[in-house]
């Protein structure tokens, strides 16, 4: 049973950083694939950065070039570093994992098999 926990949300001003962490359990190994979604005023998850077991990481247009994602596999922990936010980031935040074989970094393509509780992200 994967699961999948969240940290590091809050709130902060605008122009300023803030790193998201997930730290998955339950994985029988190391080829899965991770991204972060937040929550759109509809109430849908939106992807906005993906990363895979071989480095790969891709981004929505809204936060390329703020945003990266990375990974320490010794921690078996996702992280999404969030730097240049914006009130428009302000959301709830979260890590899903996408189980499948052979899964690569698409925010497109992502397909989320295990979710996490999600964190708060606040900009003013």
């Amino acid at each position: 049973h994967v699961q999948l926990v969240e940290s590091g949300g809050g709130s902060v001003q605008a122009g300023g950083s803030l790193r998201l962490s997930c730290t998955a359990s339950g994985v029988s190994d190391n080829k899965y694939c991770v991204a972060w979604f937040r929550q759109t005023p509809t109430g849908e998850h939106w992807p906005v950065a993906a990363g895979d077991n071989d480095g790969g990481t891709d981004y929505a247009d809204a936060v390329k070039g703020r945003f990266a994602i990375s990974r320490d596999q010794s921690k078996n922990t996702w992280y999404l570093k969030m730097n240049i936010l914006k009130p428009e980031d302000t959301s709830m935040y979260y890590c899903a994992a996408d189980l499948r074989r052979g899964c690569y970094a698409s925010v497109r393509r992502f397909s989320p098999g295990a979710w996490g509780q999600g964190t708060q992200v606040t900009v003013s």
